[in-house]
């Protein structure tokens, strides 16, 4: 364990936090092992780290035409191109365990065009790319492309609204420093 500090912003201890998120991080730790800096870091404003959790789990909790496997990739795809160490770390220790594949995450961080992964995987990284870098460019072209690899219009806005939840995200991560916690480092290798 490191003693490096997980935010520059103050850190509560779980005593002074509301007791719902309070059970919510003790169930995390529980299942985990740990309690994911994220919570920690966010729960600074505790109100925004309910929304924030509510919507995370909106979108990453729900059966749909998505894997939970491929959500995780997007978040890790994106994440890699803005920059964000925690994202990258935490969510490709998760991709590993979802995928059972100790090498995607690090494939898909690093270039997932040279990845081994499926031509779908690959149709639905360039969107969530786009929607990261140029979504005022979104095209109904890119609706057939996606549709091709059996995309749903439904999938299509999941890839969406991961990409666009993970940008907030990620800008959160960054501003704050918000370190990786260690225990994501080994985790599905």
């Amino acid at each position: 364990m490191t003693d490096k500090p997980i935010s520059r912003y103050p850190v509560p201890s779980l005593e002074d936090l509301p007791e719902d998120l309070r059970d919510m991080m003790l169930g995390v730790q529980e299942k985990a092992g740990f309690i994911p800096n994220v919570f920690l870091t966010l729960a600074h404003r505790p109100e925004e780290l309910r929304a924030f959790v509510a919507y995370h789990d909106a979108l990453m909790e729900k059966d749909s035409g998505l894997t939970k496997a491929d959500r995780e990739m997007i978040v890790v795809v994106t994440s890699s191109d803005n920059n964000c160490q925690y994202c990258v770390v935490s969510h490709g220790a998760i991709l590993r365990i979802r995928a059972k594949d100790s090498l995607v995450a690090d494939q898909v961080a690093t270039n997932y065009r040279k990845a081994d992964i499926t031509p779908r995987q690959k149709a639905m990284l360039d969107f969530a790319m786009k929607v990261s870098n140029a979504a005022h460019t979104v095209s109904e072209d890119d609706y057939e492309t996606l549709r091709e690899h059996g995309f749903s219009d439904e999938d299509i806005w999941d890839i969406a609204g991961v990409t666009a939840f993970f940008g907030l995200s990620n800008r959160m991560a960054n501003f704050t420093s918000m370190r990786p916690n260690d225990e994501f480092y080994t985790m599905g290798r």
